[in-house]
């Protein structure tokens, strides 16, 4: 099925959730950065693997166990291929981002990082792609370094040349800021790091719902993102990862499926991706996972984009005319969000006005405190979109919006 934008309401149907009240007043959902909503395929699919099909993966001689073990096995192909990955062990399936980070932050830092090193982020990251590492080299007595950033929230690539001429043994960043709505030029990046034959992690949370993601075309060595954001179920999320780093990678957890063999003098680990997948894994949710993943396969990709790039452009103007309001993350290139200020009034005392209004939008520092010690602010209001959301209810909000700051003022 191709998307038909005028076609809208076909769509919203596949998401019962979109059709409520709250308050006496119609649902609109404008959270889609914190979480987006399931189409009927994905909690259908998750539904009837615990009806029909539930059993430990793995290892099982019965039929149960060989059908769940095939299907999320299949589940990993098809991930693989949405993202390009040369081969299916490239993907290791997590609970998500922030889990795939702090893989990424222990085992790749186990491999590479020692006393004094340093590794690169930007200014924009969510704490998940932060806090890792800083932890990380709290411990080895390492450095954490940032990328500027202007104040429309678009990075300094002049600063992170200068920060790659230092050496740092990583470098880990947002594809999409999740408060900015920055769409970073990853594929530069990535190339100015491996000139320095540093490897580059890419936190694709904000990016894989709305963008064509080819792992093979921006040659990063990681691409790590949650399915909770792309209309899978919570829980559930991956890690790309070069075979080459994946092979060379120290384990993670220890215990399940990640062993070969084991006695009590000496334990060996179990190959790729299995190495990283202790413990039962979350099988229905990987399988929810693979539905979404074919659920957006279903539209014309780039149409899809227009259209949420129309929205996108639509708030903006409308949100501009109230007095007071002033945009935090101005980049030319901006994807999926926009976040706003209103002159003399809190982020939260606004959020919770209009939700009473029937209105969803995220309010606070969104896990990024430091973007916004960057622009002086509490927080910001954040509104989202995704494919199921409407001009309409961009009218809505915007009145909600402008009703509330007056009441407030």
């Amino acid at each position: 099925m191709a998307l038909n934008r005028f076609n809208i309401n076909e769509i919203r149907k596949q998401f019962p959730v979109l059709d409520q009240h709250v308050y006496g007043k119609p649902l609109v959902y404008f959270d889609n950065a914190a979480t987006t909503q399931k189409p009927l395929c994905v909690i259908e699919r998750e539904r009837d693997y615990y009806l029909h099909e539930n059993c430990n993966i793995h290892r099982g001689v019965h039929y149960l166990s060989q059908m769940a073990t095939e299907a999320y096995e299949n589940a990993r192909k098809t991930v693989a291929q949405f993202v390009n990955a040369k081969q299916p062990q490239e993907i290791v399936f997590t609970r998500g981002t922030t889990e795939s980070l702090n893989l990424l932050a222990t085992s790749l830092g186990q491999l590479l990082v020692n006393q004094g090193d340093k590794v690169v982020v930007s200014a924009m990251e969510h704490h998940s792609n932060m806090v890792p590492w800083q932890q990380m080299l709290m411990r080895s007595k390492g450095e954490l370094l940032v990328i500027r950033m202007d104040k429309k929230g678009v990075l300094d690539l002049n600063h992170y040349e200068e920060l790659l001429k230092q050496r740092p043994k990583i470098v880990s960043i947002a594809h999409i800021s999740n408060t900015l709505g920055t769409v970073n030029p990853i594929k530069e990046m990535i190339a100015m790091a491996h000139k320095y034959d540093i490897p580059v992690i890419i936190d694709g949370a904000q990016s894989m719902a709305h963008q064509v993601i080819d792992v093979q075309d921006l040659d990063c060595d990681f691409y790590v993102f949650s399915g909770h954001k792309m209309y899978a179920p919570m829980g559930i999320g991956g890690l790309y990862g070069k075979m080459e780093w994946l092979e060379k990678m120290p384990p993670y957890q220890f215990g399940g499926e990640m062993v070969d063999t084991v006695s009590f003098e000496k334990t060996t680990f179990n190959k790729v991706p299995f190495k990283f997948e202790a413990g039962t894994p979350n099988v229905g949710a990987a399988l929810g996972l693979e539905t979404a993943v074919k659920f957006i396969q279903s539209f014309d990709r780039q149409e899809v984009e227009a259209y949420e790039d129309e929205l996108l452009e639509y708030a903006t103007e409308q949100l501009a005319n109230i007095e007071g309001t002033r945009f935090i993350g101005q980049a030319p290139k901006r994807n999926g969000l926009i976040s706003f200020v209103i002159d003399g009034i809190h982020p939260y005392d606004l959020g919770t006005i209009i939700d009473k209004m029937g209105v969803a939008v995220r309010t606070g520092h969104h896990c990024a405190e430091p973007v916004m010690t960057f622009f002086g602010i509490p927080g910001t209001v954040r509104a989202s979109f995704a494919m199921y959301n409407t001009k309409e209810e961009i009218n809505i909000f915007v009145k909600a919006v402008e009703r509330a700051a007056n009441m407030l003022k």
